[in-house]
């Protein structure tokens, strides 16, 4: 497996751990470090974007859960962003979801933080570069698409998920997802929370309605 990589930034008030890589049990004390550093230097509004992120054992999952409840004390909140599918499932399986906020994007987490009185963040700036090899770009991992960008030409975004709701009407929110992240549809990934919203801005957000559309194409 690999390690884990981890990069601080901060915006404004709000500070963003990313996280690249495995959360197991060899490296989920890193994680923690740096999240007890945070809290230590009075850092109580945190996001963590899993987006990089692979896999997440129950050692990782106990390091948030541990820390929300000392941090709402504080006045401020821990929010997840950028969950693939495969860890979303998890996360939405533990019944996680119930506990910890979960955004697709560092936009839609910062928004939460305004609407609870928070300052709007600017464009963030490198606060602590943990580790050298810090998360890798986009050559590591496929861009994560906006759902409001994609445009509706034969390659789009929506024509790729109807195509494979033609073919596969049996399948779910996560299936879906899982076969636009392959090759053959350009390696493209939608968050689960994403997926949800085009499935539902297509009229395509139920099994029925998409076995009655594969049938009718």
């Amino acid at each position: 497996m690999e390690g884990i990589q981890l990069k601080v930034e901060s915006n404004n008030s709000i500070s963003v751990i990313k996280v690249g890589g495995y959360i197991d049990t060899t490296t989920s004390s890193e994680l923690e470090h740096h999240l007890t550093k945070l809290l230590d230097q009075g850092s109580y509004n945190i996001v963590i974007d899993l987006g990089n992120v692979d896999y997440v054992s129950s050692a990782g999952w106990g390091i948030f859960i541990s820390e929300i409840k000392g941090i709402r004390e504080k006045g401020g909140d821990l929010k997840l962003v950028g969950m693939i599918p495969e860890v979303y499932e998890v996360f939405e399986l533990l019944e996680f979801h119930y506990i910890l906020k979960a955004f697709d994007s560092l936009q839609d987490a910062f928004k939460d933080f305004e609407v609870t009185g928070m300052f709007a963040p600017s464009t963030p700036s490198v606060q602590e570069p943990v580790r050298s090899g810090s998360i890798p770009s986009q050559e590591r991992k496929a861009k994560t698409f906006d759902i409001g960008e994609s445009s509706a030409q034969p390659d789009s975004l929506e024509e790729k998920v109807k195509k494979i709701i033609q073919e596969m009407p049996q399948a779910g929110t996560i299936q879906i997802a899982r076969q636009l992240n392959t090759p053959r549809f350009g390696n493209q990934r939608v968050g689960w929370f994403g997926m949800r919203r085009l499935l539902k801005q297509l009229d395509l957000d139920s099994k029925s309605k998409r076995l009655s559309f594969a049938q009718k194409s």
